[in-house]
């Protein structure tokens, strides 16, 4: 799940790197002893205690307790659930019957997560009566005394009557999932009116015992059985498939969802609302589209590949999609990216979207998330991590879906793309903090879904299927489904997936690559004599906090034509020298020629070299690399036509990207290179390569483009209006007031993102309660931005104009269920200081009574 938020990782940087700075450990010389590598991958040392004189690295974490795989005492074998709401006290009044079991030993009570209820009944489900049981409840656990012991061949059931109180829980929660009360209630009493009236529940974590009593860990399995009773004009989801449908005499409705196949508790689901449901299939099965109702038009364009990707992703792993329906929903207010319940993915809103919004819809923007969650389907659903230490046996699987669905359908341009993104998400997280993948050390368990999870783990994936190759991966991948199906597994069993199927010892990969921290920082160098190539390799990273690495790698020797001469090499060493033949002097050699690698690297190349890399790359990411690497050298001739045929190029985000690089462009034929830009600016077929280049254009103070802003305005593609209305913010145009003020009422997000930034910076009172308007408009994603707008605009109003909108930054500073929400509404206040000098009291209690240690962080650097 909770696929996270790309636009947020700048912001989670930060805090990773307060978080870092605040767990330095003292600095010293004498070199710590190196672990010692285990036959078969064994849980992470907790590091020793620095000698004296040690230079630790910023990245290393503190200590953080052991954390285990929890022990199983009782299995949940199935769990039925009747439910109905109380919308005005937002409470879940529910009556759970659990079948339970001993798992091995006889078992004379039975503990169960059950988070904040009020508990009016438990009883022992008899054949002919029920009988009820004493039990000690501290509101967080539920122990029940069975009154004898029941062995492991004797299933019983337990009927517990209870009530769920989640807004009475304590506030909790990551950067990954912001809160863990497991049930929301949305708009519960219809008082906002730009906002649909829902439920609906986030299990992971460990926040499904906030609304149904479970064992509330991810080793447990149950089948599943939920009876919703909600108003008749209402929608339901929920796992599985729906079995009936009753109407009530008092008017309501109650659905019955049976999942028939065991999963873990954190993945149940209910969801109720005002949808449009848009129906699909695959193979027999539904496939379903839950949207609010003025999305119904577009809900097959935003979700339309999922019939494909079922048939992509089973025919690739060998294992038919095995569960009996798929269904996504799209949720207001969610507190995570994305979330795969089993059969029933939820969605944040923003997936959801306009026609006008799809014009700037790429690959990014909705369905890799959309492939991430189908993908768990078989990694973390059907096969689950049996710890969150385990966690990358779901999340890194989920997060190199992404790259196979853009290889197979958008080519390996799209790929390279997803590849580059992924290495730099991981390789920024890194100057904060570098951990092993598989981590049985945490403080807590929310900080397993992080970069190295994700980011990293995909990669590590991706250069195991190059290791291996195809046949074999995807072979060992159908192992690991088929052999642990509808369990629970530690990454054990990953690695003897792959060496049964390969006949090799994988320890050393899964070692180097799961079980420790950092990753290969490498200086590559080579020259050329007597008819040879000698490539110098070295591993600059520190070992003493990570390992020297064993690397199986390609390199690619150009002497002449366009085919270069491929070496497969394997790096052993901290310093090693490679010789390669070569019958002339080459004009290029490229170590890591299928950019496999997760590393930093540092390749000594000419100017020349790079140049000649840039037309001969075989992957997106060899042309980015040189786009970066020359983009201060724009003044030669050769790197500025490099630029320009960059121009051209087939791949849209080459294209955008040379135009980033152009900015304020002073090279060779400079009024050629900016009708160039001015030609995508107006003309180009990807509307991001359009906005960029209006971007671009605005870096150049000399030129009159007022009428290409002006006419981009007007274009059909939103991200393009906002480009250009974001440029006019800052130098208008004698008509700008009018065009912006024509289009004010607009539903795009990143339109009202630019007209908030327009009106910050050149508007007034009259604009103010535009502001005020357009808030609840706004998504939870763009609050951040908008509020930093919205406070520079009161800076130019009268102070005793201002109260409205101060009143509501406060709240959002000391209540916003996100932390980033708050952090943005305190800087918007923080704005007024200077000319409110009363508003330093505010801002102290605001941070005097702030209990997120992330904000805290933040508020001390401020």
């Amino acid at each position: 799940m909770k696929y996270l938020v790309p636009g947020l990782t700048s912001l989670l940087l930060l805090v990773q790197l307060v978080a870092a700075a605040q767990v330095t450990k003292p600095r010293s010389s004498k070199p710590l002893p190196k672990a010692p590598v285990h036959k078969k991958a064994a849980p992470t040392a907790t590091p020793a205690p620095a000698p004296a004189g040690l230079v630790v690295p910023s990245w290393l974490p503190a200590e953080a307790p052991l954390q285990p795989a929890a022990t199983i005492l009782t299995d949940v074998l199935d769990t039925k659930l009747d439910v109905r709401f109380d919308y005005k006290k937002q409470y879940l009044l529910g009556t759970a019957v659990l079948t339970l079991r001993s798992h091995f030993y006889p078992q004379s009570e039975v503990v169960l997560d059950a988070k904040g209820f009020d508990i009016q009944k438990i009883e022992l489900v008899g054949e002919k009566k029920n009988r009820s049981l004493n039990y000690n409840y501290n509101r967080r656990k539920l122990v029940i005394a069975l009154g004898q012991p029941y062995p492991r061949t004797t299933p019983y059931q337990l009927r517990i009557v209870y009530v769920a109180k989640p807004n009475e829980l304590p506030q909790g929660g990551s950067a990954a999932i912001t809160s863990d009360k497991g049930l929301y209630f949305i708009n519960p009493l219809g008082t906002e009116k730009n906002k649909p009236r829902q439920i609906w529940t986030q299990g992971e974590t460990e926040a499904s015992s906030c609304w149904f009593p479970t064992i509330d860990k991810p080793n447990q399995r149950m089948t599943q059985e939920i009876s919703l009773t909600v108003e008749k004009q209402f929608k339901t989801l929920s796992n599985g498939t729906l079995t009936s449908s009753r109407a009530n005499a008092d008017g309501t409705r109650t659905d019955t969802w049976k999942l028939t196949q065991p999963h873990a508790p954190y993945l149940a689901t209910m969801v109720v609302g005002d949808f449009a449901v848009v129906n699909d299939s695959w193979h027999g099965k539904p496939v379903d589209y839950y949207v609010e109702p003025q999305y119904a038009g577009t809900a097959r364009a935003i979700f339309g590949h999922t019939p494909e990707m079922l048939d992509f992703f089973s025919k690739k792993l060998g294992v038919e999609y095995p569960w009996e329906k798929y269904a996504q929903v799209a949720v207001r207010d969610y507190v995570s990216g994305a979330m795969e319940n089993t059969t029933a993915t939820t969605h944040g809103s923003t997936i959801q979207a306009t026609k006008r919004d799809l014009l700037d819809a790429n690959y990014q923007t909705a369905e890799s998330v959309i492939a991430h969650e189908l993908f768990h389907h078989w990694f973390g659903d059907y096969v689950t991590c049996e710890s969150w230490s385990n966690l990358p046996l779901n999340e890194s699987f989920a997060d190199y879906s992404e790259y196979l669905w853009a290889e197979y359908k958008y080519g390996p341009d799209e790929a390279s793309l997803v590849q580059e993104i992924k290495l730099n998400n991981y390789l920024e997280e890194a100057t904060a903090k570098r951990e092993p993948l598989i981590r049985y050390r945490y403080v807590n368990r929310e900080d397993m879904f992080d970069r190295h999870s994700y980011d990293k783990g995909g990669r590590v994936l991706h250069m195991l299927r190059k290791y291996v190759g195809d046949d074999a991966f995807f072979t060992a991948l159908n192992r690991y489904l088929t052999q642990n199906k509808l369990s629970a597994v530690e990454v054990s069993k990953l690695r003897t997936a792959f060496e049964e199927t390969t006949g090799e010892d994988l320890t050393w990969f899964f070692n180097q690559w799961f079980m420790q921290r950092g990753h290969p920082e490498l200086r590559i160098s080579h020259n050329y004599a007597n008819g040879q190539v000698s490539l110098h390799v070295q591993q600059t990273q520190d070992t003493l906090f990570q390992p020297v690495y064993r690397l199986p790698v390609s390199v690619a020797v150009w002497t002449n034509g366009n085919q270069p001469t491929e070496h497969r090499i394997t790096v052993t060493k901290a310093d090693q020298t490679f010789t390669l033949p070569a019958g002339q002097k080459p004009v290029l050699v490229k170590f890591d020629s299928e950019n496999q690698l997760l590393a930093q690297i540092d390749e000594d190349r000419s100017q020349d070299e790079l140049v000649f890399q840039f037309y001969h790359a075989k992957t997106y990411q060899q042309k980015s690399e040189v786009m970066e690497l020359l983009q201060n050298k724009t003044a030669d001739l050769a790197v500025s036509s490099m630029l320009r045929n960059a121009l051209n190029d087939k791949f849209w985000q080459v294209r955008r990207l040379a135009l980033d690089h152009l900015r304020r462009y002073r090279g060779p034929e400079p009024e050629g290179m900016r009708k160039d830009i001015q030609r995508l600016a107006a003309s180009d077929r990807n509307s991001r390569v359009r906005a960029q280049a209006i971007a671009t254009l605005a870096t150049f103070p000399d030129g009159n483009y007022g009428p290409i802003y002006g006419a981009a305005v007007a274009d059909s593609s939103a991200l393009v209006a906002a480009a250009a209305i974001q440029v006019l913010a800052k130098k208008p145009e004698p008509n700008t007031r009018q065009q912006v003020a024509a289009i004010e009422n607009t539903s795009s997000g990143p339109l009202i993102l630019a007209i908030a930034d327009y009106y910050a910076l050149n508007g007034g009172l009259d604009q103010y309660p535009w502001f005020l308007r357009r808030l609840p408009d706004v998504t939870e994603m763009d609050l951040y931005s908008y509020f930093q707008s919205f406070g520079t605009l009161m800076t130019h109003i009268p102070a005793v104009e201002r109260d409205n909108g101060i009143k509501i930054l406060e709240d959002y500073a000391r209540n916003a269920p996100r932390y980033e929400i708050r952090l943005g509404a305190y800087k918007s206040l923080a704005l007024l200081l200077p000319s409110m000098p009363g508003m330093k009291a505010t801002l102290q209690n605001i941070r005097e009574k702030e209990t997120d240690d992330r904000l805290k962080a933040f508020y001390n650097l401020m």
